[in-house]
């Protein structure tokens, strides 16, 4: 045990060593582009005595409902996303998943207010964040947090809180493509490693701007846009995390898969799910729990945040009846590992789209999620050859890279969509190019893509050369909930 928290720790040195190269800088001009709107808190500054009538208001009803969505996204992940994976793998590993996605929730909880939110949500340059609040350093119960209102504003500390659970659960969703077959101390330290290279800096690179109060003129909206992240600089639009979360564990999951191997007797034994009740509650509670992942990026408790939770509604109900349909059509029954995995199809592809989009661009993502995600995990992934245990590349991959092309897609006004905000004019935009915004969402995907799996690459391979990533033979065979935990989910 000494050995391996030693580990951890010195994974965490390695990783905060790294951030050091991103250091605060003043913002510099830059060329005029529109304000796309996605979350982020402004950092908290101290107000002149002259200026005091200025300041942002916080209301209690949305620092309320910010708590409740915190508390749901927390939901989505201790218990939800553990048990919607624990159901699906062999009796013999119930425990180890279940494991692995609780204990990654606290490392990165841990490491989240230690320097996380530092070099997610601070001004750094356009990639990563600075070191100016490790530890949470000057962040108070007084500090402010932005919201996509002038002049509204939330306590700070809920944005960190909100924003810890969405790392959280993004590390946590990686465990799936590698279940049944990774040691417990590899997975613990890949997620520091992982998130500290690849999760922070791709927040920081989507959400992170100073906040619509910083906009005044033309004049300001370059300067803030030269401070903001590079992927907002450029536009892209993603209100929940299409890119910062799905694709970019999806991506991850899938370089883990390829790197560790499949599991012993993978295409030759038969591996279903040991328990799909365990399953079907897991995924309903990921439903639940998503309520508060997309309409609390709205960080308010507006008309946006009621499209966004209806949205979450009716993308997620077409997804399901999509993927039921084709599973019917190519296998003459539809199956409740089906449903669920639809209904997580859907909910992945309307995330980036959610406060976007109308009802709509909602049913066409969701249909369009249940028949990609069916097809990305029984065709892509024997295309790839991956053993991607529970389809994480296949469901949260393909149908995150889904949603944020077709996001750009249904944004449009002409669509129903919302366009995009203009902070200096204060109205939406009258210029929206559709091919404009796939264009910049493409980039977004792309960018995703290529630094997660570089990331991930990276960091397996280093874990694999000192303290390995795979159980011994003998111990994957006997099951890991025996083998690394030294207990059983069923007794017999």
């Amino acid at each position: 045990m000494k050995r391996f928290l030693a580990l951890i720790l010195l994974a965490a040195g390695i990783s905060l060593a790294g951030t050091t190269l991103a250091q605060d800088k003043p913002a510099a001009p830059a060329a005029d582009t529109p304000a796309a709107a996605a979350p982020a808190a402004a950092e908290a500054k101290p107000a002149a005595p002259a200026a005091e009538a200025a300041k942002p208001k916080v209301d209690k009803g949305d620092t309320t409902w910010m708590m409740v969505a915190t508390a749901l996204v927390i939901l989505m992940t201790i218990p939800g996303l553990a048990l919607f994976y624990g159901g699906m793998v062999r009796a013999k590993n119930t425990l180890s998943v279940l494991m692995q996605v609780f204990v990654t929730f606290c490392v990165i909880a841990v490491v989240w207010v230690v320097y996380g939110y530092s070099i997610a949500f601070t001004g750094g340059n356009a990639f990563f964040g600075g070191l100016s609040k490790l530890f949470l350093s000057g962040v108070t119960g007084d500090s402010l947090g932005a919201t996509f209102s002038k002049g509204v504003a939330i306590p700070e500390l809920v944005f960190v809180a909100f924003q810890l659970t969405f790392a959280a659960i993004t590390c946590g969703l990686i465990v799936g493509a590698f279940a049944e077959r990774i040691k417990f101390s590899a997975v613990l330290v890949f997620a520091v490693l992982w998130f500290t290279f690849a999760y922070a800096p791709m927040a920081h690179m989507v959400w992170y701007w100073d906040g619509p109060d910083a906009i005044t003129d033309a004049k300001s909206l370059d300067a803030v846009t030269a401070a903001a992240g590079w992927l907002w600089q450029k536009g892209a639009l993603d209100f929940a995390g299409g890119t910062v979360v799905h694709i970019n564990a999806g991506v991850a999951g899938l370089v883990g898969a390829w790197v560790i191997g499949k599991r012993i007797g993978y295409g030759k034994e038969a591996m279903p799910p040991h328990n799909l009740p365990l399953t079907m509650i897991g995924a309903c509670m990921l439903w639940v729990g998503w309520f508060g992942f997309n309409a609390g990026s709205n960080l308010e408790a507006t008309g946006t945040a009621a499209i966004a939770f209806l949205n979450t509604i009716v993308a997620t109900a077409a997804a399901v009846l999509s993927w039921l349909l084709v599973e019917s059509l190519a296998r003459s029954k539809g199956s409740a590992l089906g449903a669920a995995s639809g209904a997580v199809a859907g909910l992945v592809a309307i995330t980036p789209a959610c406060g976007f989009v109308g009802v709509v661009g909602a049913l066409v993502i969701g249909l369009a999620a249940g028949v990609a995600g069916f097809w990305g995990v029984n065709g892509l992934k024997k295309l790839l050859g991956a053993d991607d245990s529970l389809d994480v590349f296949g469901v949260h991959g393909v149908c995150g890279i889904v949603g944020a092309l077709l996001t750009g897609v249904f944004a449009a006004p002409s669509l129903g969509g919302s366009g995009i905000y203009d902070y200096v004019a204060n109205k939406v935009s009258p210029d929206y190019s559709i091919w404009g915004q796939l264009v910049t969402q493409a980039t977004a995907v792309a960018t995703t893509v290529v630094w997660s799996a570089v990331v991930a690459f990276i960091a397996f391979k280093l874990i694999q050369m000192t303290i390995g990533l795979r159980v011994a033979e003998e111990e994957e065979r006997e099951g890991l909930d025996t083998s690394s935990h030294g207990e059983a989910a069923y007794r017999m």
